[in-house]
């Protein structure tokens, strides 16, 4: 098992993607972004454990979160799934849950799909 990721760690990930995500600069290096996504994607499960929600960021990462039923074989039933932009943007802020389902910036299947409890990250809220 991991080390847990600490909120330090977390905002360490994302800094430099933050002028991009403002749209005041040219996407980072692919290792930079991925990062900031495998971090804060896992931060996200490591805050609200569970199986009955896989988040996918692809090519970056997918991971599960979310208490409830736990799903074992193909795929899942509650699956979110997002571009690494729209993620970070999610994750920090800069774009809300509802906005992003209006937008299309994201897919959310089943009943449980929903993450706009749990974003923007509690470490990355702005003024904490």
């Amino acid at each position: 098992m991991a080390a847990p990721i600490s909120a330090e760690e977390l905002r360490a990930a994302l800094a430099p993607t933050l002028p991009w995500l403002e749209g005041g600069a040219e996407q980072p290096p692919r290792a930079v972004v991925g990062a900031a996504v495998k971090t804060s994607a896992r931060w996200l499960a490591q805050q609200v454990p569970g199986r009955a929600v896989e988040l996918r960021v692809p090519p970056h990462v997918a991971v599960q979160c979310v208490p409830g039923p736990r799903h074992t074989r193909g795929t899942p039933p509650n699956v979110v799934e997002t571009d690494a932009i729209a993620w970070l943007r999610l994750a920090s802020g800069r774009l809300d849950w509802a906005t992003a389902v209006a937008e299309g910036r994201l897919t959310a299947s089943g009943n449980r799909a929903d993450l706009s409890a749990y974003l923007p990250l509690a470490a990355l809220r702005r003024g904490t």
